[in-house]
């Protein structure tokens, strides 16, 4: 029914009990209603909500990798021109001996836009309360989902000088 509908049916049950001759003149309730839902308003809007729950996706904006060594596999070969005597011949591929640590990469620096090396692709998620294990473990696309995995509560002893 509403707030002030449920207010009122509950002070006309009250003066009822309390032997209140019928009918109940409701006009001046109506006002006190009125003004006690405002006060509720008012009280609500100003307290701290605090997430005690929640699992979203998180979107990374970007995502910088510095240059990292890298070991040499001995499958790769070096493509070796014999010493120019003025004729030519075809290259020789020489295997290499592998190695470790015997190569440094360029960086990696991707973001959502396209950075150096590319456009970021990554996924992850974030909560607060019991970790999904998995940002398989939810889906917050829809209300639904918005409802499962988000909490926010009212903590009683946020609201004391509010009272």
């Amino acid at each position: 029914m509403g707030l002030k509908q449920d207010l009122l049916d509950a002070k006309v049950e009250a003066l009822k009990l309390a032997g209140a001759p019928e009918p109940i003149p409701t006009e001046a309730l109506k006002l006190q209603i009125e003004l006690e839902t405002e006060a509720l308003v008012k009280f609500l809007l100003s307290c701290q909500f605090r997430i005690t729950g929640l699992a979203a996706p998180v979107i990374l904006e970007d995502f910088k990798i510095p240059p990292q060594e890298a070991d040499i596999k001995n499958t790769v070969t070096s493509t070796d021109v014999p010493y120019p005597s003025g004729i030519a011949t075809l290259p020789i591929r020489n295997p290499l001996n592998g190695g470790i640590n015997g190569v440094i990469t360029k960086d990696i620096d991707v973001d959502k836009l396209g950075g150096n090396t590319g456009f970021l692709q990554s996924t992850g998620y974030t909560f607060i309360g019991g970790d999904p294990d998995s940002q398989f473990g939810f889906d917050v696309d829809g209300e639904d989902g918005q409802r499962e995995f988000t909490t926010v509560k009212l903590i009683r002893e946020d609201i004391g000088d509010l009272l």
